[in-house]
């Protein structure tokens, strides 16, 4: 493999860069001792590059033993990089979730090591929030729905199937809003909801025969993407 070479009069430039970045930069000798450090460290992990110089990288990622850094080394021989999942330690002793990208780089001595550090809480908190979400909408009783602008169902939920009469989802997605709900004035409560309008409209549905009529509240609402409308979510529940 042949590691990445930084001629000594490049490697102002390389620093500049390493300033620069996004993400959490640590070098390491072969060992994993640690370097240099770019600002974005010093910012994510609270220590200044004074304090952490000589320290092993598992002063800020605790699960990078020598063991495991010898072990990522030897696995560096075969490929340019490798990513981990870890978890960073910052100095106020709270812990994050991240991603550890290592790869080889002669910019002291040859085989020093570069730690790319990624926080990745914030993503895995999104991620849960999005599961809880959707188990929410998959055990209610409302029958709930998204459609895009032009009507056609892209999520509905097990009580929308079973309220009509639908196998699965992708049936679902064959149909659209007014195959449904085509009794006025939901249509013009759709297009409203288009426009950003929210609305609760009761109707009757005729059951069937020798049985009491069903009265059901439906409510649309604009599906918003920041500012934009992408379509219209509802709820259709019986009352």
């Amino acid at each position: 493999m042949s590691a990445l070479f930084v001629p000594k009069d490049r490697k102002s430039l390389f620093r500049q860069f390493l300033a620069g970045m996004y993400d959490a930069v640590v070098i390491t000798d072969p060992n994993g001792h640690i370097l240099e450090v770019n600002p974005r460290a010093e910012e994510h992990f609270g220590y200044t590059q004074e304090e952490v110089l000589d320290k092993p990288i598992s002063f800020y990622i605790p699960g990078l033993s020598p063991e495991i850094v010898q072990r990522i080394r030897k696995g560096l021989e075969d490929d340019r990089h490798m990513m981990i999942d870890a978890n960073g330690l910052n100095k106020d002793g709270t812990k994050f979730a991240c991603e550890v990208t290592v790869s080889i780089i002669d910019l002291m001595d040859p085989g020093d090591l570069v730690f790319t550090v990624r926080n990745v809480e914030r993503r895995r908190r999104v991620r849960e929030m999005l599961r809880a979400k959707e188990n929410a909408f998959q055990i209610s009783q409302a029958a709930l729905f998204a459609c895009d602008a032009e009507g056609r169902f892209t999520q509905v939920n097990d009580t929308f199937l079973q309220m009509f009469g639908l196998d699965d989802e992708e049936e679902a997605k064959a149909h659209v809003f007014g195959d449904f709900m085509n009794d006025d004035p939901l249509p013009d409560n759709f297009k409203k909801a288009l426009e950003g309008e929210d609305s609760t409209i009761g109707i009757v549905a005729e059951s069937d025969e020798g049985e009491d009529d069903d009265e059901i509240e439906i409510t649309l609402a604009p599906n918003r993407d920041g500012r934009k409308i992408r379509g219209v979510v509802g709820s259709v529940m019986k009352v």
